[in-house]
């Protein structure tokens, strides 16, 4: 696999530290670090043999279009490692910089597979039973099909990384649980999901339900997908904060905290984006890992072994489910958007 060093908050330090701490724990294969060698030559002094350092120069910035600044510096960190990909050097590319230039990069180097016309970016949701909702951001504008492709390469890869034995089951998320609610784009994708055989689909999924357990795949458009997202790490945030709060509020309070102090930081813990280390790009010809803009190492360290158990396989896998049978759209503008 191959790791953008420079993208990123904390970069290179903790995605270096990150990358070499998984390269200890990886069974077999190795690890390119991409950037600058005058700037991570200083940071490998105790790198295992499995890893090694692929020249780029600089990185682009969050706030630049990602496409346009690609094309102007094919010799950026985040280019380079997904060129690694295309021609074979690589399976799987981690970048914890700018979300648009690793997906742009993903589409302009690595291709998409055939028959998915948009990505889709899978991220894990941690409740108690964790669940993969997608899209999380890629595609915002979707097709009633884009939604099945998500729901198919979604259920490939959630059996894989939630070790599961049978077809996991694909929620479709939307403003009721009767098959006749939401927009045209949801009425369509239902009849598409509850139709296909290669998807275990268990209906609309209202947003209340979204942690109960009741699927381990969300499927959604890329616009409200990200903002479950990112309701659910708010929402978590501050409920957090409300808690550790009130048991700091007096002298009882505190001293009640010292006895339950294990149990807030399990609670804790098991919310922490790190434990996962990114969200997956699904649908391009490789193994694609966007971590946190603020990853740290151990993020980026659960991020590749993360990928490592699932990734083997995966592509070819997500390949074939695709052209098995797919059904065409019922209508070419059904859902809107390109």
């Amino acid at each position: 696999m191959v790791v953008d060093a420079l993208g990123g908050d904390n970069a290179p330090g903790d995605i270096v530290a990150g990358a070499l701490a998984a390269a200890r724990r990886l069974p077999e294969g190795g690890i390119q670090l991409v950037g600058d060698e005058d700037v991570l030559y200083p940071l490998l002094e105790d790198a295992p043999k499995n890893v090694s350092l692929k020249p780029a120069r600089g990185t682009v910035g969050m706030n630049e279009e990602p496409a346009a600044a690609l094309r102007a510096r094919p010799d950026s960190s985040v280019a380079v490692a997904a060129a690694a990909v295309r021609a074979g050097e690589a399976d799987t590319f981690f970048s914890a910089g700018s979300t648009g230039a690793s997906v742009a990069a993903a589409l302009l180097k690595v291709g998409r597979l055939p028959g998915c016309r948009r990505p889709a970016i899978a991220t894990m949701l941690p409740f108690d039973r964790p669940v993969m909702l997608l899209d999380a951001g890629a595609t915002v504008s979707c097709r009633p099909h884009d939604l099945l492709n998500f729901a198919i390469l979604g259920s490939v890869f959630a059996r894989r990384y939630f070790d599961l034995e049978g077809k996991p089951k694909v929620g479709l998320v939307n403003v009721g649980e009767e098959p006749g609610k939401g927009d045209e784009l949801a009425k369509e994708a239902h009849r598409l999901l509850d139709a296909d055989e290669r998807v275990y689909f268990v209906g609309n999924v209202e947003g209340r339900d979204i942690g109960g357990g009741v699927a381990d795949v969300l499927v959604t458009d890329g616009f409200t997908g990200n903002v479950v997202l990112k309701t659910a790490e708010g929402v978590a945030r501050e409920i957090l904060g409300m808690v550790q709060g009130a048991l700091t509020a007096n002298v009882l309070t505190k001293l009640a905290t010292a006895a339950l102090r294990p149990h807030l930081l399990a609670v804790r813990d098991r919310v922490d984006p790190e434990n996962y280390g990114g969200s997956f790009l699904l649908g391009v010809k490789g193994a694609v890992v966007i971590g946190h803009g603020n990853s740290r190492a151990r993020g980026v360290e659960n991020a590749l072994l993360g990928i490592s158990r699932a990734g083997a396989g995966l592509v070819e896998e997500s390949e074939r489910a695709l052209a098995a049978a797919s059904p065409p759209e019922a209508s070419p503008g059904s859902g809107g958007g390109a």
